[in-house]
């Protein structure tokens, strides 16, 4: 089978907190045997799944994941006829919000975007990294055969 596989890193700290937030939760369950630990487990194990797609070039399907430790879960969909693959830079709000209080970060972030249909698309792979995105953009352009567009300037241009 050949796939193309691409998830989003979980950042260090994000999954120590998740790990220890699990781990706590466990103890507390074991130790208690009361039912709120669940809780901090679930918390745990939220913070520790990694969004990502799959695309299956042999049975031309593709699909959306959510993986934790490894397993990889989501609805495989048939593929339709990309015409080509965007790279495409926007920003990304993010709210954070404290008891009392609320921010919004907003941050650049680049799409990796494949079109059919002549305007509906499909993100397969978000990064703040340029270079990777172009690397995942080529995979794409290589495996499908179809063009790149680079849209993270002003201008587009095609590739």
């Amino acid at each position: 089978m050949t796939t193309i596989s691409y998830q989003k890193e979980i950042p260090f700290v994000k999954r120590f907190f998740g790990l220890s937030f699990a781990i706590l939760g466990l103890v507390l369950f074991i130790t208690t045997l009361s039912v709120m630990p669940i809780i901090f487990i679930v918390i745990g194990l939220g913070l520790n799944v990694a969004e990502g797609s799959e695309i299956d070039l042999t049975s031309k399907t593709y699909r959306s994941i959510h993986s934790l430790f490894g397993i990889k879960i989501g609805k495989w969909n048939p593929i339709p006829d990309f015409e080509y693959v965007s790279v495409f830079k926007t920003k990304e709000n993010q709210t954070v919000r404290v008891v009392t209080a609320e921010t919004i970060q907003t941050y650049d972030i680049i799409h990796v975007n494949l079109f059919y249909n002549r305007n509906k698309h499909i993100t397969f792979f978000k990064t703040n990294n340029k270079k990777e995105a172009f690397k995942v953009a080529e995979h794409f352009k290589l495996a499908l055969d179809i063009d790149i567009l680079d849209a993270t300037e002003s201008e587009k241009k095609w590739l």
